[in-house]
């Protein structure tokens, strides 16, 4: 029975592979012992998954074992068909580009705060200076505040260099810029920055320095 899940999986996540573009229409897919390696099984359950793609029109294989695609419809088709979005294959695959992705932006992120720090005077005078990221919990008192409001740096002697929202992230927030929960602050200090900003955030106690 797990055999059969496996090679039905197969089936479905070639068809979508299809349907996206990975195998175009008259292109050929790579041999069945190539799959077997991708998928990390048996060359026998590759057969079974080719057989019922072929079953659908989807492929064709010819005398000579090739793997033909011959309509990306057919796939589209099996797919709908099977209540289909996408297998652990083509899942895994997305979550490995997310991760190339994701460090690729933090590497930049690492360089821009680097030059940021470089480039201010301010920061300059800070010897060493200390950056660290606080994230603005639930029901903190700053959320809905303006950074100006809070007279953040009097409170904490921290800089904000840069605000992380989601995906997005602000340089140099000024003043003006509403903070809300679940934001997180890049900010650079002394070495006793970190402490004094945490609790001025989450636990509203303000420093007054």
């Amino acid at each position: 029975m797990q055999e059969m899940a496996g090679y039905k999986s197969i089936a479905l996540d070639i068809a979508q592979r299809i349907v996206c573009g990975e195998f175009p229409v008259n292109s050929k897919i790579s041999g069945r012992s190539l799959l077997a390696g991708q998928y990390h099984v048996s060359p026998e359950t590759i057969r079974k998954a080719m057989g019922l793609l072929k079953d659908e029109n989807i492929i064709f294989v010819s005398q000579g074992k090739e793997i033909i695609v011959i309509s990306d419809q057919k796939a589209h088709e099996y797919i709908t068909k099977n209540h289909y979005l996408k297998s652990a294959y083509s899942l895994k695959q997305d979550l490995q580009q997310l991760l190339l992705e994701k460090k690729e932006i933090d590497r930049k992120f690492e360089k821009l705060l680097t030059e940021i720090v470089e480039a201010s005077d301010r920061l300059q005078n800070l010897k060493p200076y200390h950056p660290g990221e606080i994230t603005i919990h639930q029901e903190s008192h700053v959320a809905g505040k303006t950074i100006g409001d809070l007279q953040f740096w009097q409170n904490t002697g921290a800089t904000i260099i840069a605000l992380r929202r989601g995906t997005s992230v602000s340089i140099s927030p000024g003043p003006h810029v509403i903070l809300r929960e679940n934001d997180i602050l890049v900010v650079v200090g002394d070495d006793k920055m970190y402490q004094r900003t945490e609790q001025f955030i989450n636990q509203g106690y303000g420093n007054n320095i």
